[in-house]
């Protein structure tokens, strides 16, 4: 039979359980706390002592006895520099500036995430072409690429190739009109003298010279995109024939291409 002090706890037990209790309960709280103290200390204690570097060309004072002036191996330029501070103000921070661009990048981006971006940007419109025009991503971005190097708004370029090739990159037309463009081996020439028929069903080979082709078009009719897209499809010829005899020289082509096309189709 056991006793009732057997199953009642004694009243320094029952003391002792709860000062176990609450020292579980404080012993996180304080280490917290402690962290929290340090923290802030060093802050303050580099705010102190942060310096404004020295402008390039003035001396910097230096104190006596500090390892600068002592001769030996610690005397040297790098122990004049003053040390980095612990932490940046948030005024810093917000307001950093590149010395690069002269913009202010919020949130003290770094100066390469604005190429980042741009590549990023840049890859998205190309998946966007992609999928708008159902073609391969690769061929997608050598379209893009090739117009905005040409000065050519990529959405005229990817308008054009879906009529003249259907983004065929071997296409040749009963005239000899050849690939992605379907540039006549003559007009290709004029920029290029060197280049072959065979070059011309390479994609890059033929968007370069094809959206050349078109840029120029469009800054000798002096920004009239509809008639430099017909001189473009008809020949300079044609066009020019079909203007002196007081007809229209639109035959529909013009039309295909900037139906719902609001650009101008150049690039700035």
């Amino acid at each position: 039979m056991h006793h009732s002090s057997d199953r009642i706890p004694s009243r320094d037990a029952v003391a002792r359980r709860r000062r176990m209790s609450r020292r579980h309960v404080t012993r996180p709280l304080l280490r917290v706390f402690t962290a929290a103290v340090v923290v802030t200390t060093l802050a303050v204690s580099a705010t102190a002592t942060r310096r404004v570097p020295p402008v390039p060309g003035t001396p910097v004072p230096v104190e006596p006895g500090t390892p600068s002036t002592r001769r030996g191996p610690l005397a040297s330029p790098v122990a004049m520099l003053p040390l980095p501070p612990l932490w940046r103000p948030a005024g810093d921070v917000l307001s950093r500036t590149t010395r690069a661009t002269g913009r202010t990048l919020p949130f003290g981006l770094d100066p390469r995430e604005g190429v980042r971006g741009e590549s990023l940007g840049r890859w998205h419109r190309v998946y966007l072409y992609s999928a708008k025009y159902r073609i391969k991503l690769e061929l997608a971005r050598k379209i893009f690429d090739a117009a905005v190097a040409a000065g050519i708004e990529p959405e005229l370029g990817f308008r054009l190739i879906r009529v003249e090739s259907v983004f065929n990159p071997r296409a040749v037309s009963p005239a000899g009109a050849l690939g992605l463009t379907q540039l006549m081996l003559g007009t290709a020439r004029e920029f290029e003298p060197a280049v072959t028929r065979q070059q011309l069903l390479d994609p890059e080979v033929n968007l370069r010279i094809g959206f050349r082709y078109l840029r120029a078009l469009i800054r000798e009719q002096k920004g009239d995109l509809k008639l430099a897209l017909l001189v473009y499809n008809r020949g300079p010829v044609a066009v020019q024939r079909s203007i002196s005899l007081g007809l229209d020289p639109a035959n529909g082509y013009e039309s295909l291409i900037t139906k719902g096309y609001r650009g101008r189709g150049v690039l700035e």
